[in-house]
């Protein structure tokens, strides 16, 4: 409803393509994470936004950033944390990961109805690892490399007002490295799907 209400309050976007040869997209996200349990709920609390300027008719170059949140909750349990330390407590367990970079993408048609697309981003990841019990939150802040292959499609009715939905399935992987109390994170893996507007 807001990615509607967006795009109709901007009416200029009806009329033409805001910047010849560029587009924008901005998305809801879904994913899933792979490879780990420590807050493995696949979840749609996350968002999607890129650009970029074709550089040649199908091949552009543009520029990413998204965030996205999984959450977990843990019962009741002891923690050996060493030798001599035990926490009994319950968990709330979150990961927040937020990638940017550089973009670019092949489309397979120009000038119709659907531009089916494959792309690669590049770039950087932010992640915190995070467990909240009943007193103390305990956390860790990492930086990585990050990679996001992904398979897009642009579907636009009217072909001459450019702005239409966007949909992309992607998997995304991240070098990040990280520790909680007795939890240990060597890589993010996630797969998940965009879905919002184009223009």
């Amino acid at each position: 409803m807001l990615l509607l209400a967006t795009a109709m309050a901007m009416p200029q976007m009806a009329n033409a393509q805001i910047m010849k040869g560029g587009y924008f997209n901005v998305d809801w996200q879904f994913n899933a994470p792979i490879g780990n349990d420590y807050a493995n709920r696949a979840s749609g609390w996350g968002m999607n936004f890129e650009g970029g300027y074709y550089i040649i008719p199908n091949m552009s170059l543009g520029l990413y950033v998204s965030y996205h949140t999984n959450n977990k909750y843990i019962g009741e349990q002891v923690l050996h944390l060493s030798s001599t330390e035990s926490l009994y407590t319950d968990q709330q367990h979150s990961i927040y990961q937020v990638p940017f970079g550089i973009a670019t993408r092949w489309r397979f048609t120009t000038e119709d109805m659907f531009e089916p697309y494959i792309g690669v981003k590049l770039g950087t990841m932010y992640s915190r690892m995070e467990s909240n019990t009943q007193v103390y939150t305990y956390y860790q802040d990492r930086w990585g490399f990050n990679v996001q292959p992904e398979i897009g499609l642009s579907f636009f009715p009217m072909p001459l007002n450019r702005v239409g939905i966007h949909m992309a399935v992607y998997y995304n992987y991240s070098t990040n490295k990280s520790k909680v109390l007795t939890y240990n994170i060597d890589g993010y893996s996630n797969i998940g799907f965009h879905l919002g507007i184009s223009f």
